[in-house]
């Protein structure tokens, strides 16, 4: 046979990779072997200052050397040859981690599935310590990937792991945003060719590699198997149907995935580390254990769970934790907890006996520890009786011998690992469906389902992801997963109506065209797409038209992108389809084609609409303020022109600039307070337009800037309003036609009204000059212009927090000066935005740390007198958010209620303080600078 006619050689190793929240196991597969077999990788990793030992599994967790810890050569692994470096991964990790817990990376993997956030942000570790290089999820993510990389290509280095067949698992409930950004990961650490396979999945394919040729005799077709996968961050539900095949074997059918829930085993350690802090104040009244602290107790309580949940078991544990600071002698915390205590907190509180149709609670969870969005309701147990109620009955079809009830249960998991948890699963099986003429004669007993037995669930998802290696390529047992949900993209409203772009029953390196529903695009305009999931909704094929329902569909982050054919801006329309595919490696493709000329346009995830300032942009909350007429709208254009497009006019028609603002809200009837973002958005196509009509004069300018600030503001809350900003940096930054003081200034009011919408590196390129410029150092900046220059600082909330600390330090110094006097008011509005525990729409983790804003509330609280801004700086920097790593100690909490109760103020800012809650819209106004657009609003 020739060159030509022969296959390409497959990679020696099949690798599977469980890439976990707790820990991390690697599985292979070597296909040179006569009888092929999974075998297990041990990962090489530092046990101890300068020890290392090969361990089956690699703990997610990355953390950096102290100083001392990196003196001397000791820290180099076999493959590290170079510098030592200044972190490591693993065991040493994550036990250093408990001593230094500001040190320490841990749950990139929740942080990689939170839409709360910015997942590629430098967040972690988070409030770590001030001298520690911050790490985004997929930064961590990669770290763990890399370390098994090097680990691997050291032991083998004729096979490379970039050249083997990789295969890492993930949640099956990741979002689409989750599933890219652990490609990205991958291809960060150097593997750029990988597989994705659900471990829900893995877990039951490692059922299948255990059982060896008896698998077939222990399901039978019509059984329905629940594979309950409960991990360290996450929970996974997903249901398996077994069905006959045509050659008298069977088959297994993937039909149904649950929610994504952050809810796992790090909810079972902060319930216990609440109980044991609650037992302990109620033997110290008053006190309360501090941030570093309570991370300790954290980190017992994880052993303190282990433990006590486990056969046999003590009848109490304590807690032993080290004192802090001048107490080191009698200052150390024991706490003593019974069996029965932990019972109450795990067993009761995750795993409660309830009915199969309740459903899981709505709101806010009660943890707020670290940032994450975990499940609002932690009983485990609601989430797997709405689960099964709602899908039990998926993939019956036409098969009157298909069970609606799992037959099979198979844990996966480290929760899973406790005894006490399965049992207390199986018992709420058969409560919920046995039935009373299936009792036991002999004993009495109920039905149960059989639950199917992994020896080492700490390995099964990596072995499971081997195993499904070896099947790809045709030897193995297949599970025959169609995708599990539907995809839709909202074409219409009141109810949103979507249209099916990706059935339910689509399998790997399927596409599919939405041809019989074309669509009309603007070229070099903004497109968005509202995109829906339902994993109900599993029948509906491509094309359909079907009503968005609560309870059927979720919205996912929008897809968006700006169509650009040649290097023009061409003013035309283009015809398209939406084409969409399933890939190999288990992600979402959507593109736009071109009918004429088949001309593809990627539409990509709006990954920026899932941070904190727009999480639910793509629902129109904007919008539905309201949408003005036609005809309005086109005399609104026809004003605007007057100002900035005089030559297009008729003479007698200009408008002087200072008169734009009123002749406006004359053309619409209503007050500019009033004008829904849908105008304001409108207005501000309207006004980049006609950007050359600026450069009439600086007044010009200046009402141009001011006017297309005010429409674009917040930044954020309507649809592709990043692309608004974007366009606008593009147009204005660095481009002041007339650099007058009130250009200046207008453009100052300009970015402090749309930073929301900003990127950090935008906000960092406006803040340096400004506070070289406030500093003295590139020359003398007058007040009016300084006031603005303030406001538009303090509004910058995604900045470094070591640069917000130097703005607010720098603020409270000039705030004693006499010669700012006229700034004072500014001053103390940015120092509130700059140190807000609750920031506007930053992210968490820039926040200022609670030790530098307890010294700036008691340097504001000690003025004998001050501007009306003051008792407002003084609630953003108290006001309680129910996270100990921001809120100021209650004791100076109660000072500053003190103080605003002293001053008169309203109750309700002395009800933020000492409860938190909710800001009211006049406060809202004054917090932000000026009223918000109609149905935006600020963070809660």
């Amino acid at each position: 046979m020739s060159d030509v006619d022969s296959e390409p050689e497959l990679p020696r190793y099949v690798v599977g990779i469980d890439l976990g929240t707790t820990n991390c196991a690697m599985c292979f597969v070597d296909t040179a072997a006569d009888d092929w077999q999974v075998e297990t990788f041990g990962v090489p990793q530092w046990i101890d200052v300068g020890q290392w030992e090969r361990r089956d599994t690699l703990p997610s967790f990355h953390y950096e050397w102290t100083a001392e810890e990196t003196a001397g050569d000791a820290q180099r692994l076999p493959w590290q040859t170079d510098q030592p470096p200044a972190s490591c991964v693993g065991v040493l990790a994550r036990d250093a981690g408990a001593r230094h817990p500001g040190r320490r990376a841990a749950s990139a993997k929740s942080w990689l599935s939170h839409d709360g956030v910015d997942r590629t942000a430098d967040l972690l570790p988070w409030h770590g310590d001030a001298d520690v290089q911050r790490l985004s999820p997929v930064d961590a993510s990669a770290a763990y990937l890399r370390h098994l990389r090097h680990a691997w290509d050291h032991q083998h280095p004729e096979h490379p792991l970039a050249d083997q067949d990789v295969i890492i698992t993930l949640p099956a409930s990741f979002d689409e945003v989750a599933r890219e950004l652990t490609v990205r990961a991958a291809k960060q650490a150097g593997l750029p060719r990988v597989f994705l396979i659900e471990e829900p999945q893995a877990a039951f394919y490692a059922w299948i590699d255990r059982q060896g040729s008896e698998w077939q005799q222990r399901v039978t077709p019509g059984q329905l198997i629940l594979v309950c996968d409960i991990g360290g961050g996450t929970t996974d539900l997903t249901l398996i149907r077994v069905r006959a095949a045509a050659d008298g074997q069977v088959q297994f059918h993937r039909v149904a995935v649950g929610k994504h829930l952050i809810l796992g085993g790090d909810n079972l350690d902060l319930a216990i580390a609440k109980l044991a802090e609650t037992k302990w104040q109620a033997d110290h009244p008053g006190e309360s254990l501090s941030p570093a602290q309570w991370e300790r107790l954290v980190q017992a309580s994880r052993m303190v769970k282990e433990t006590m949940l486990s056969d046999p078991r003590p009848p109490a544990y304590t807690i032993n934790l080290p004192a802090e600071g001048s107490r080191l002698i009698g200052g150390a915390v024991q706490i003593s907890l019974s069996a029965e205590d932990v019972d109450a907190a795990l067993l009761d509180g995750f795993f409660p006996e309830v009915p199969l149709d309740v459903r899981p609670s709505a709101g806010s969870s009660g943890f707020q520890e670290f940032g994450l969005p975990y499940a609002a309701d932690p009983a485990v147990t609601r989430h797997l009786a709405a689960f099964l109620s709602d899908h039990r009955h998926s993939g019956i079809g036409d098969d009157a011998d298909a069970a609606d009830r799992p037959d099979l249960v198979l844990f996966n998991g480290g929760v899973m690992a406790a005894p006490a948890i399965g049992r207390r699963i199986v018992e709420s099986l058969s409560c919920w469906f046995a039935k009373p003429e299936e009792a036991d004669d002999a004993s009495g007993a109920a039905w149960q389902p059989e639950v199917l037995v992994n020896e080492r669930l700490d390995l099964a998802v990596a072995r499971g992801a081997a195993y499904y290696g070896m099947v790809r390529r045709g030897d193995g047992v297949r599970i025959a997963a169609n995708l599990g949900r539907s995809y839709y993209m909202q074409v219409g409203d009141a109810p949103p109506m979507g249209l099916c772009l990706i059935p339910g029953s689509a399998e790997a390196g399927q596409r599919f065209s939405a041809s019989s529903h074309p669509l009309e695009l603007q070229i070099g305009s903004p497109v968005q797409f509202p995109l829906w999931v339902s994993s109900t909704r599993l029948a509906d094929d491509v094309g359909d038209l079907v009503p968005m329902q609560d309870g059927e569909a979720t919205a996912l982050p929008p897809i968006c992108t700006a169509l650009v054919r040649g290097r023009q801006r061409e003013q035309a329309t283009v015809r398209v389809v939406v084409e969409s595919e399933l890939s190999e490696i288990g992600t979402v493709g959507l593109y736009c084609v071109a009918s004429d000329t088949g001309k593809r346009w990627k539409l990509e995830f709006d990954i920026r609409s899932t941070l904190e300032t727009d999480r639910d942009a793509h629902l129109g909350s904007g919008e539905a303020a309201g949408i003005l007429d036609t005809e309005t709208m086109a005399a609104c254009e026809q004003t605007v022109a007057t100002v900035f497009a005089p030559d297009q006019q008729p003479q007698e028609q200009s408008l002087k600039p200072s008169r734009l603002m009123k002749t406006l809200q004359s053309v619409i009837e209503l007050p500019k307070t009033d004008w829904p973002p849908s105008l304001l958005r409108g207005l501000w196509q309207t006004l980049l337009d006609v950007e050359p009509g600026r450069r009439q004069s600086p007044q010009h300018e200046a009402r141009w800037l001011n006017t297309l600030g005010y429409c674009l503001r917040p930044g954020y809350g309507v649809a592709v309003d990043d692309w608004r900003v974007s366009q606008t940096w593009r147009a204005v930054h660095n481009k002041l036609a007339f650099p007058t003081p009130a250009s200046r200034i207008e453009s100052a009011i300009l970015w402090r009204r749309i930073a929301g919408g900003m990127t950090h590196a935008q906000q960092q390129q406006l803040a340096l000059p400004l506070l070289a410029g406030l500093k003295g150092k590139s020359g003398r900046v007058e007040a009016n212009e300084a006031i603005e220059s303030w406001r538009l600082l303090g509004s910058l909330e995604r900045l470094d927090t070591p640069t917000k600390v130097e703005l607010g330090r720098l603020a409270l110094r000039q705030l004693g000066q006499k010669k700012h006097e006229k700034l004072h008011e500014s001053l103390l509005w940015a120092v509130g935005r700059l140190g807000s525990r609750q920031p506007v729409y930053g992210p968490l983790n820039t926040t200022v740390p609670r030790d530098e804003v307890a010294a700036w509330v008691k340097r504001l609280t000690g003025l004998a007198a001050g501007p009306a801004t003051l008792p407002l700086a003084l609630v953003q920097l108290s006001r309680r958010t129910g996270d100990r790593f921001r809120d100021l100690p209650e004791s100076e909490r109660e000072g500053v209620a003190a103080w605003l109760s002293a001053a008169g103020v309203g109750e309700h800012y002395i009800t933020l303080v000492r409860e938190g809650g909710t800001l009211r819209d006049d406060e809202e106004s004054a917090v932000f600078g000026e009223s918000l657009p109609l149905g935006i609003r600020l963070a809660r």
